[in-house]
């Protein structure tokens, strides 16, 4: 049985409290808000902060609030996210996106902030400790060494979350809080393509809020790929938004890639490439073949590496059919196991 380290448990009821709490904590401290990620690596001695600082009790993280756009508090759970009607109504990928990740228990708990913030993951690095002790420790946890690429001079662990793809598509940004004040910025820039230094997030910030711009004219899709209908990571996730005129030629696009990389990442490409024509078969599939060639999947998770990258055509065809209104309730049940 692998037991969780000891550790010091803080509760604050405000931002304002956490922050503070965080700044004094320095690096001995973390936040946790739903735990699904923290605490399994913290019993496999991935990370062993001496505190633990709660978002639980801080209401202000739960806010949602209808303006030009959409504010969803980080610390909504993501069930929470899936039974918000506007965002089933209008930001459809997102929607899509939270109700894939895990299973019903985890998304129960798990925030939307946390997803955002998941640790990048690795066949390497999420194993017990003395699993990775009898191989040798990988460079992300206390060795000198990427066991995926062994010349590599970064950590080649890959971000795992669902939501970021369907957010960055859908062009939201984040605020972020410290007790020094607080910041702004685009989604896209929250991560770096490190699988260490994934986030540009400073330690002393709290992820805050996920502000969605207005959704009129726009379409969204997130497509996952898993080995099961439930609990998996993605191996490949695919989000599109698209805006397009009433005749269909499309003036605005981004597709993004998820599970592929160290970091969530705007293919930018093919999102140009759609911009001026409209969704035809010879579209979506140039579009697709765009997409793949920025997809590098590493073989550090489940699956065969050279396939995964193979099938990025065909899920960027299906997020854009599924924009272009083509019936994909069958396939989505048959690759998915979920009639969203």
């Amino acid at each position: 049985m692998m037991r969780l380290p000891w550790f010091q448990f803080h509760a604050p009821t405000s931002v304002a409290e956490a922050a503070r709490m965080l700044a004094g904590e320095g690096p001995r401290g973390m936040l946790i808000a739903g735990g699904t990620d923290l605490l399994p690596n913290m019993k496999r001695r991935q990370q062993t902060p001496a505190t633990l600082i709660s978002l639980a009790r801080v209401e202000g993280l739960k806010k949602i609030t209808n303006g030009s756009g959409l504010t969803l508090g980080a610390g909504l759970t993501l069930t929470e996210v899936v039974g918000t009607l506007a965002v089933r109504e209008k930001y459809r990928g997102l929607w899509q996106a939270a109700a894939q990740v895990a299973s019903p228990h985890l998304r129960n708990m798990g925030t939307l902030g946390g997803n955002l913030c998941l640790d990048t993951r690795c066949n390497y690095y999420n194993q017990n400790e003395d699993w990775r002790e009898a191989i040798g420790y990988c460079m992300k946890k206390e060795g000198t060494t990427c066991w995926v690429a062994t010349a590599s001079k970064r950590c080649l662990a890959v971000s795992s979350t669902d939501t970021a793809p369907a957010l960055i598509a859908l062009g939201a940004k984040v605020r972020l809080v410290s007790s020094a004040g607080e910041r702004e910025l685009a989604l896209a820039s929250l991560y770096n393509n490190d699988g260490i230094d994934y986030l540009t997030r400073k330690p002393d910030e709290i992820l805050t809020e996920v502000v969605l711009p207005g959704a009129g004219g726009w379409k969204s899709t997130y497509w996952k790929l898993r080995r099961r209908g439930s609990f998996d990571f993605p191996l490949l996730g695919v989000a599109a938004a698209v805006r397009a005129a009433t005749d269909g030629t499309i003036e605005e696009a981004r597709l993004v890639l998820g599970a592929v990389s160290s970091q969530p990442f705007l293919a930018g490409k093919a999102s140009a490439f759609l911009v001026g024509k409209k969704l035809s078969d010879e579209v979506i599939a140039e579009a697709g073949t765009l997409a793949a060639s920025r997809a590098k999947p590493m073989d550090n998770t489940d699956l065969d590496v050279y396939w995964r990258k193979e099938v990025v055509p065909s899920f960027v065809g299906y997020a854009l059919r599924e924009i272009r209104g083509d019936d994909m309730r069958a396939l989505r049940m048959r690759i998915a196991r979920q009639q969203l």
